[in-house]
């Protein structure tokens, strides 16, 4: 198991082993001993996931404070493409994205830092999407960036997406309550 860094301070991606036999794979996606040694006190509060067609999309979600929280995204089925964009100011990469693909198949997953907006492409039908979350739904808090504001090329000419996922800011008109404070 490791944890890779990114471009983006915080957000981390998590390669856990993945043990193959003839009976198929085993991926433990959570060792909270694991995470403490690597500075990650994470308390998981929620949990739950999300079955998408493909070329949904979903996003660009997050949830303000006192609200806010660290969520870990994995894909047990199927394969997205996994966006983050920063909403943190004074962060070195404030108003950028990160992507990565997410699948069954590389058993990557994406621990994504308070202050950062999520959202995903779903590259094949039936793509099973698992979230664990430090803070419980709160629907006052529960915000969105406009997916297409951010300049970032999505690679979907007809994307399946939600009126309220539509109905979102974009990132030039969002004044962001998420301040970066650096990591020690």
């Amino acid at each position: 198991m490791q944890i890779v860094e990114t471009k983006i301070p915080g957000l981390k991606i998590f390669e856990p082993r993945i043990f193959e036999d003839v009976r198929g794979k085993f991926i433990k996606t959570f060792n909270n001993d694991f995470f403490q040694e690597h500075n990650l006190n994470i308390s998981i509060k929620e949990t739950y996931y999300s079955i998408s067609h493909k070329d949904v999309i979903r996003g660009m979600h997050f949830q303000t404070p006192p609200y806010d929280h660290i969520k870990i995204v994995y894909v047990p089925f199927g394969k997205i493409l996994d966006v983050v964009l920063d909403l943190r100011k004074g962060s070195p990469t404030f108003g950028k994205s990160f992507s990565i693909e997410l699948s069954s198949e590389n058993g990557k997953i994406l621990i994504i830092p308070k202050g950062l907006a999520h959202g995903f492409k779903s590259l094949e039908d039936n793509t099973n999407v698992t979230y664990m979350q430090t803070t419980t739904y709160a629907p006052n808090n529960d915000e969105g960036i406009r997916y297409d504001s951010f300049g970032f090329d999505w690679q979907c000419d007809c994307p399946k997406m939600s009126d309220r996922d539509m109905s979102f800011n974009s990132l030039e008109e969002y004044e962001s309550n998420f301040f970066y404070k650096e990591e020690k």
